[in-house]
């Protein structure tokens, strides 16, 4: 048997995962995107713009443009480098975690969600049009859990954690995952960080979308290739419960996407899923807009 508490419960919970967006929806972080912004002269000066302006004007390019016509470089800040010592990601989650944990920021639509999705020990996806690796988000989410979750909750999601791995491997694989570390390290490999605008994921999208270019698009494959992966976990432990499965994102344009996704092929491909979609863009709504509910049960974020 195991010296760690082991919260037996979860194994009568319904299956509820989350699919979430990152920036202004997790957390507000200080990234900015570097544009060029057309003048009444005529002429360009460089401007910087935050990742909820951006949502907004990103279409307007009659007045906004890349420097030099190169996203790549509009998008530095939200990229993986070799030389760098620590991730810009990781540089800028920390900022916002503090600015929050000080008072100085509000919390995000789907911040207390996420932390509560955490302490649950709830699967997840990270879908975001960043550019980073994989492992750079996950390593931003080991980040949340270090900074945001107390010691009690900490301690409650290892808890939950413990009774998931006790009721869908058996009780032998306790030993397996021994200490609190291994617990950790098994549920986050559970889980799927998917940064749309990556190398890492264009490789593995190349000829399965219409165009990698697009942001929607991609949001739809990484967030299919999320549920795919659910069912597979479902499937292997003989899971016969309620499903639910939340998308939030702050960008109307992925929203309308997402949306659109599950009306015309999610909802029918997995009908006994419960799909529900939250719009979060606008940040004087706590939890969000619902704009879409499909499937068999209620989602309540």
């Amino acid at each position: 048997m195991s010296e760690h508490p082991i919260n037996y419960r979860v194994a009568d919970r319904d299956l509820k995962y989350y699919i979430f967006d990152w920036d202004d929806n997790v957390l507000h972080m200080p990234t900015y995107i570097h544009l060029e912004r057309k003048l009444a002269n005529g002429s360009w000066v460089p401007h910087a713009v935050s990742t909820s302006l951006f949502s907004i004007i990103r279409n307007d390019t009659a007045t906004y443009r890349p420097p030099e016509g190169d996203w790549e470089k509009a998008f530095c800040e939200f990229r993986d480098f070799a030389g760098d010592a620590e991730s810009k990601f990781l540089k800028d989650a920390k900022v916002a975690i503090d600015r929050l944990l000080d008072g100085t920021s509000k919390a995000p639509p789907s911040f207390n969600t996420f932390r509560k999705a955490l302490i649950e020990g709830r699967l997840f996806a990270i879908v975001t049009a960043r550019g980073h690796r994989s492992d750079t988000l996950r390593k931003g989410v080991e980040l949340f859990i270090g900074r945001v979750l107390g010691d009690s909750e900490k301690a409650t999601m290892l808890s939950n954690l413990r009774g998931y791995i006790a009721s869908y491997l058996g009780e032998a694989a306790l030993q397996q995952y021994a200490t609190d570390d291994d617990v950790l390290n098994y549920y986050l490999s559970l889980n799927r960080y998917h940064a749309v605008t990556s190398p890492q994921f264009r490789k593995i999208i190349e000829g399965k979308v219409p165009d990698v270019n697009q942001s929607e698009v991609c949001k739809q494959f990484a967030i299919l290739d999320f549920i795919e992966h659910l069912f597979g976990i479902i499937e292997q432990n003989g899971m016969r419960k309620p499903i639910s499965i939340g998308f939030s994102d702050d960008d109307r344009a992925n929203l309308d996407a997402v949306t659109a996704f599950i009306r015309d092929r999610l909802g029918s491909h997995f009908p006994a899923v419960r799909f529900v979609v939250y719009d979060t863009s606008d940040p004087s709504l706590e939890k969000g807009n619902k704009i879409v509910v499909s499937g068999q049960m209620q989602l309540d974020l």
